[in-house]
């Protein structure tokens, strides 16, 4: 889950409103909505995943790795020495995921020739090895959780636990805020606008290699 019950409880979803177990299976289903139309997933996860090789120095992953243990190219174990990986936690420069031989080594034509054991998950620097998951996508989480609770839509509550979501900067001094912004220019990917402005940003790129 890309975000918690006690991150909506935080924002006012009271237990009157929505029991435990009820946030949780709401806040699954919004994560794994975000996990399909993103193409990523982005929480830490351990995977061995099978590429193709195809004659080149680069095989790209189907999500970032966020530490490689072991790569195993047509059988034979590459040292960590003799190759570079670009992954997670993300940089600011991040375009997509790789992992390059060193000393003009390729990757074998081969199909499922590319064994990668680790780590895997776009996440976002926080000071940890693993990094953690991006802002913008737990707040995406938490407006789908809320379309999943029909009763949170209804009223004033509801309403207020919505907008909660949306606040980029708050003062308590004068009880003022100030909320993102929405944008109607943005590619159709839930149906909401505001959640599809949240994962713009965050879509897989078209034509990477499959494991």
């Amino acid at each position: 889950m890309y975000a918690s019950v006690a991150n909506l409880r935080a924002e006012g979803v009271t237990s009157e409103m929505a029991s435990d177990d009820r946030i949780v299976l709401a806040l699954t289903e919004a994560s794994a909505v975000i996990d399909r139309v993103t193409g990523w997933f982005f929480e830490p996860r351990e995977m061995t995943l099978h590429m193709d090789g195809r004659g080149t120095l680069v095989v790209e992953p189907p999500v970032p790795a966020i530490q490689l243990d072991r790569l195993i190219v047509c059988g034979g174990e590459v040292d960590a020495e003799e190759y570079e990986v670009e992954g997670a936690p993300v940089a600011p420069w991040f375009v997509a995921p790789s992992i390059r031989l060193k000393h003009g080594r390729v990757f074998p034509r081969v199909a499922g020739g590319v064994v990668a054991a680790g780590l895997w998950g776009y996440t976002e620097p926080d000071w940890t090895p693993a990094g953690r998951t991006p802002l913008a996508i737990r707040r995406a989480a938490m407006i789908l959780a809320l379309q999943l609770l029909p009763k949170l839509g209804e009223g004033d509550g509801g309403m207020e636990v919505r907008q909660r979501c949306r606040i980029v900067e708050e003062s308590t001094r004068d009880q003022s805020y100030r909320l993102a912004p929405l944008d109607t220019k943005v590619v159709p990917l839930t149906g909401d606008v505001e959640v599809d402005r949240l994962l713009a940003r965050y879509r897989r790129p078209g034509g990477m290699g499959a494991a």
